[in-house]
């Protein structure tokens, strides 16, 4: 099997998709099933063992993918309920206004995605977005982009996420010059694909689908205020990022802070503490409580079935020897190492979607080139790997469904969105490398 012929099965899965949901108006989480089945049988998977490797794409993806997204709807629904995301959009609105509070929550997502993974950014983020939408009174787009886009970037460049921490590690790079680099690439890369694509977006596109909508608060409900708000939601950021450090600076982290520190650890606090913050000490009934966390969760139940299929589409591909395939035929290119890093990462991120998977496996393609490289070329070569690895977000991109669900976007119209600014993100960075290895 060829690295063209996966390329051309990744794109008929695309395709195929599409026609399915928007000419046959198929329900998503169909198309994503019958696509993954159709995609494995063409890569040559047994057909007796089709069935397993979708279960256990499914598997692995929603077996952290659910908790996250249920946990985040819980806690968004309260943040909502409570008035508590209306009180941080206005002290946002109050401090930047309208045309600079895409800046403020780009960078907000920059910030707090770098300790967290990109979904759970994006769940704990979207209430605040929403209410600086409604209060605004400009579009949803405007402000998501940008901060989702704050977030890809976060994900991506910016260590201690996983994979600039992986590949910095696997190519031998100071971790102090890849978080300089990550940065500096990073913010021009976030101000392309998130702020300027967004004003250019916006007035564009319609969302076709009905945003998650949690309703009005219910009637005599102190308000919570804008404090109390961010340091809710700052309790799961301080546990991970304080597994984080642990791990860091020590040789074994205590196993209770491993615990608690984890995302499913830190969001159930977050949500038991909403419930007193945000719920009983705002004077909604206990009963009321319970009915908003039920509420919030009727929404993501398509999202989460859509993203563990977009999970179990990049196990087949995976399963069919993308990566390999992928790293063996660009071993030979003769490519510049920088340009080869982009292009290998963004190769195996078309075909299997997962960004970290990406990085690393470029990574692993790349380090040989790289021994005896100064520090600062091993630097940019992880931050290029970055920029490949987050181009082009599509259907086998759990990121891409979430994005979708939660902008309310269908498949056609997110691909025109996320896609693009995905691409963009990647792009304008990979730039912005090219520039820093001309200069230094």
């Amino acid at each position: 099997m060829t690295a063209g012929f996966l390329l051309v099965l990744a794109a008929l899965a695309i395709v195929l998709i599409l026609v399915q949901v928007s000419l046959l108006r198929i329900p998503a989480f169909v198309a994503l099933m019958v696509a993954t089945i159709g995609v494995a049988l063409l890569a040559g998977i047994p057909a007796a063992d089709v069935a397993q490797v979708v279960q256990d794409g499914m598997g692995s993806a929603l077996g952290y993918i659910a908790v996250v997204i249920g946990l985040g709807a819980m806690f968004g629904g309260l943040l909502e309920r409570s008035g508590g995301a209306h009180a941080m959009a206005d002290a946002l609105l109050d401090r930047f206004g309208p045309e600079r509070a895409p800046w403020a929550l780009a960078i907000s997502g920059i910030v707090i995605a770098t300790p967290v993974f990109f979904d759970v950014a994006v769940v704990l983020l979207m209430p605040l977005a929403y209410a600086v939408s409604r209060d605004a009174r400009r579009p949803l787009l405007f402000f998501a982009v940008p901060m989702i886009a704050g977030i890809g970037v976060a994900h991506a460049f910016i260590p201690p996420t996983p994979g600039p921490v992986a590949v910095a590690a696997l190519l031998g790079a100071d971790l102090g010059l890849v978080l300089l680099f990550g940065l500096v690439a990073g913010f021009p890369a976030m101000a392309v694909g998130g702020i300027l694509f967004a004003r250019w977006i916006t007035p564009r596109i319609t969302p076709e689908l009905e945003l998650p909508s949690l309703g009005d608060p219910p009637s005599g409900v102190r308000p919570v205020s804008a404090l109390t708000a961010a340091s809710v939601l700052a309790l799961p950021l301080v546990l991970i990022v304080s597994g984080s450090i642990a791990k860091a600076v020590m040789d074994i982290a205590p196993g209770w802070l491993v615990l608690l520190s984890h995302p499913f650890s830190a969001l159930i606090m977050a949500v038991l503490l909403s419930l007193w913050a945000f719920g009983l000490r705002a004077g909604i009934p206990m009963a009321e409580v319970s009915r908003i966390c039920t509420k919030a969760l009727e929404p993501v139940g398509l999202i989460i079935l859509v993203t563990g299929a977009g999970g179990a589409l990049g196990k087949v591909l995976v399963a069919a020897g993308a990566s390999d395939v992928i790293a063996g035929a660009s071993s030979g290119a003769g490519a510049p190492t920088l340009v080869l890093a982009f292009l290998v990462a963004a190769a195996v991120r078309v075909v299997q979607g997962s960004a970290t998977v990406a990085m690393i496996t470029a990574a692993g393609l790349v380090s040989p080139l790289l021994l005896g490289a100064s520090g600062v070329t091993a630097a940019l070569a992880t931050i290029a790997i970055a920029c490949g690895a987050t181009v082009v977000s599509h259907v086998n991109d759990s990121g891409f469904w979430l994005v979708g669900r939660y902008t309310g976007l269908s498949e056609r119209q997110n691909f025109w969105v996320w896609t693009v600014a995905s691409t963009l993100i990647g792009v304008s960075g990979f730039a912005v490398v090219l520039l820093l290895a001309a200069l230094l």
